[in-house]
C-alpha cells in the first residue's frame, strides 16, 4: 500500500504561504526602493530561496512515497511528476524556472544583480500559489481515489 505523506506536504505548503505572505508584506513597489532595503532585501532573498527549496522538497516526497523512480536529478523529479500527471506541464517548467533562481540566489554567481532579482522575484510570486493549488488539488484527488479503493 503506497502511504502519501500528506500531513508534511500540506506542513510545508504552510511554511511556502507564510515565507511568501512576508515577502508580499516587506516587497516594494519599485527597484530604487528594494534596493536600499538593506537586511530587509536579504531577508527577502532568504524567504524565497526557502520557498523553493520547500517546493523541490514537496515535490521530492511526492516522487518517495509514490515511488515513482530513483532520480539522478532534480529535474528527474520534476519530470516524473509531470509524467504522472501530478504536475502540469506549465507547473513543472515553473519549477524548474524557481530552481535556476534558487541556485543564482544560494550560489551568488558573483553578487546578486537586485534589479534582475526584484523582477524575477516580482514575476514569480503568482507561482508559488498556482503550485500550492496543484498540489493541494493532487491530495485531495489522490485521497479521494483512496477512500473509493478501500470502499
Amino acid at each position: 500500500m503506497i502511504v502519501l505523506r500528506t500531513d508534511i506536504i500540506k506542513t510545508k505548503i504552510k511554511v511556502i504561504e507564510e515565507s511568501i505572505d512576508l515577502v508580499k508584506e516587506n516587497l516594494p513597489d519599485n527597484i530604487n526602493e528594494f534596493k536600499a532595503l538593506g537586511l530587509v532585501k536579504d531577508g527577502i532573498y532568504k524567504k524565497v530561496e526557502a520557498s523553493i527549496q520547500e517546493i523541490i522538497s514537496i515535490c521530492s516526497i511526492i516522487n518517495s512515497d509514490l515511488k515513482l523512480g530513483i532520480p539522478s536529478n532534480r529535474d528527474d523529479i520534476i519530470d516524473a511528476l509531470l509524467d504522472n500527471n501530478i504536475l502540469s506541464k506549465k507547473m513543472a517548467e515553473k519549477i524548474k524556472e524557481l530552481k535556476g533562481f534558487r541556485n543564482f540566489l544560494v550560489h551568488r554567481y558573483g553578487k546578486i544583480d537586485d534589479e534582475v532579482a526584484f523582477k524575477e522575484i516580482c514575476h514569480g510570486l503568482p507561482d508559488f500559489t498556482l503550485f500550492k493549488e496543484e498540489i493541494l488539488k493532487f491530495l485531495k484527488t489522490s485521497s479521494e481515489n483512496k477512500d473509493s479503493s478501500e470502499s
